[in-house]
């Protein structure tokens, strides 16, 4: 079972280092207009073109390094206290990220309504889910 949650969540992780990575090289995939794809994945009040493309690259390398860590996570030998505490860490941030999405802050910050959309059917759920499998690859590793 820990294989394959870890595995679900190497996938999910990947596919958004590999958007990411994308992005830092100036790439507009999968939207062909700057403009469009920051309103639908970025979703500040206003904004008229992607963040700094080292922004972009260093969220590559973050959710890559996460995902490589949630395989990690799934070998209950190894690591020991410190890869748990690093699980745990993992889960509390996607956890803010995907509670944060459901708040009239977050909301207020983020109005594009393409994001909008997005945030609230895939992206805050999506950090919520991979909260709970960092979560719950911890809590296996002691099962």
């Amino acid at each position: 079972m820990n294989m394959f949650i870890a595995s679900m969540m190497f996938i999910a992780l990947f596919a958004v280092s590999l958007a990411h990575f994308l992005w830092s090289f100036g790439r507009t995939w999968p939207i062909r207009n700057e403009k469009l794809l920051a309103q639908t994945v970025v979703g500040f009040k206003d904004i008229e073109r992607m963040p700094p493309r080292l922004a972009s690259f260093a969220i590559a390398l973050v959710t890559i390094f996460a995902a490589v860590y949630a395989l990690a996570l799934a070998d209950h030998d190894s690591g020991g206290l410190l890869l748990d505490l690093g699980g745990v860490a993992f889960a509390l941030v996607f956890f803010a990220r995907g509670i944060a999405g459901y708040t009239s802050w977050w909301q207020g910050l983020t109005p594009e309504p393409n994001f909008r959309l997005n945030d609230s059917r895939v992206y805050s759920p999506l950090c919520l889910a991979l909260g709970l499998g960092f979560l719950a690859l911890v809590v296996f590793r002691y099962l």
